[in-house]
């Protein structure tokens, strides 16, 4: 189970990292005109740019606790704040009528569930 647990939690730390670099460096016109970021045209860039930090700050904090053994309760902390962040996501996407998004952030949301649940729960650091 540890092992699937590191594999989910790699899974998102790699989505945060590529979701984290877009939102952060990209222009918000190339972003806009991308399937699935229309709402980026919508939205303040600054807000943006913060999400973009946001995921950037999540995928170091999926990983990287636990290897150098420094607060390890960081991955069950941001694997729960991934929860809320895809929930967000989510709204935002079937506001915008991007259903495929949709789809993508609830298969994101229940891995940071399950990790979220796995280092809570029976299989702590």
């Amino acid at each position: 189970m540890n092992l699937l647990l590191w594999i989910a939690a790699a899974l998102l730390a790699a989505v945060a990292l590529a979701g984290g670099v877009t939102k952060t460096f990209v222009p918000i016109p190339t972003l806009a005109a991308t399937p699935g970021g229309t709402w980026t045209g919508h939205t303040r860039p600054a807000a943006v740019r913060a999400l973009g930090t946001l995921e950037l700050l999540a995928a170091i904090g999926l990983v990287l606790p636990p290897i150098l053994g420094i607060a390890p309760v960081l991955v069950p902390v941001t694997a729960l704040c991934w929860v809320l962040l895809m929930l967000g996501a989510m709204a935002t996407h079937r506001h915008f009528r991007e259903y495929l998004p949709i789809a993508l952030n609830a298969l994101y949301l229940a891995l940071a569930a399950f990790v979220a649940w796995g280092r809570f729960g029976p299989y702590p650091f």
